[in-house]
């Protein structure tokens, strides 16, 4: 599991063990269905969010999966409940024409110009995910064949092709990076002082151009990569196509995370369907 799925379970967990503490309940094994249903109705009442609750209830299960294995516990009280269902909301995104006008007022003078400029490029570009572009090193990228390769969510690995503007923005900052005595470190996106960019400085990077240029909707990396699946399905129609260059496991995901408009579904309705139009 990542850092931040580890930290997200022992958080969620340590709010149990709080719960339990004001249910004297002092053994894992002591916990019931009903203590469960209690717990999701105490976060529901905290105005945890549905998304929240429902990785608490996994973080519950997959422990008791754990006591289970281990012989400390003989069922999983969490199994049979359920948590209210998230609302699937659509995030915002930007059109073609907001992230060209927001890509080329980037200008490559300095360094940190350059720098930026590449990884809102390849975000873009690619459609990777804030984490997996802030581990790419240097040998990642083939810039001949204009692929990157990418490591994703435990630790599965895929091929993204890489576009031109995206390939001359990488070329342009190995340039100015290589000019600068940095062409000895493995990372791809680095600081003035040689040290990988971590996923904070990239959001900030991202967020300073978003403001810089006046966009009113707060710019963040999965902006970027939400545009290119849109853009991308509403050129192609491939839904299966932008999955895998997502790297989603679930094409339930790649349905949430990308939207046609729906007068762009009603004008493939009418073109495909044989009895669409009355004549």
């Amino acid at each position: 599991m990542s850092p931040h799925t580890v930290s997200s379970y022992q958080r969620d967990l340590k709010r149990c063990v709080k719960f339990m503490a004001g249910q004297e309940l002092k053994r894992w094994t002591e916990l019931k269905a009903k203590h469960i249903r209690q717990f999701i109705a105490q976060l529901n009442r905290e105005q945890l969010s549905a998304r929240s609750i429902q990785r608490s209830l996994s973080s519950v299960r997959s422990l008791f999966r754990y006591l289970i294995r281990e012989g400390v516990a003989s069922e999983n009280p969490a199994q049979a409940v359920q948590a209210p269902k998230a609302q699937k909301r659509l995030p915002s995104t930007l059109d073609v024409d907001q992230v060209s006008g927001f890509l080329d007022h980037v200008n490559q003078d300095t360094f940190i110009n350059c720098r930026d400029r590449a990884m809102m490029e390849l975000f873009y570009s690619s459609g990777l995910r804030l984490a997996e572009l802030a581990r790419l090193n240097c040998r990642d990228i083939d810039l001949a064949d204009k692929l990157v390769y990418v490591t994703g969510k435990g630790d599965k690995e895929r091929v993204v092709p890489v576009g031109g503007k995206a390939i001359e923005a990488i070329r342009i900052w190995l340039q100015r990076r290589d000019e600068s005595g940095l062409f000895n470190q493995a990372a791809l996106f680095v600081s003035k002082r040689g040290g990988r960019l971590g996923v904070r400085s990239i959001q900030q990077r991202v967020h300073y151009w978003g403001k810089q240029q006046g966009i009113s909707d707060h710019v963040h990396p999965h902006r970027l990569r939400h545009a290119f699946a849109s853009h991308m399905l509403e050129a192609s129609g491939d839904l299966r196509a932008v999955q895998e260059l997502l790297g989603h496991a679930d094409i339930s995901t790649t349905q949430v995370y990308t939207h046609v408009d729906f007068q762009h579904l009603a004008k493939v309705y009418d073109t495909a369907h044989p009895r669409a139009k009355n004549k």
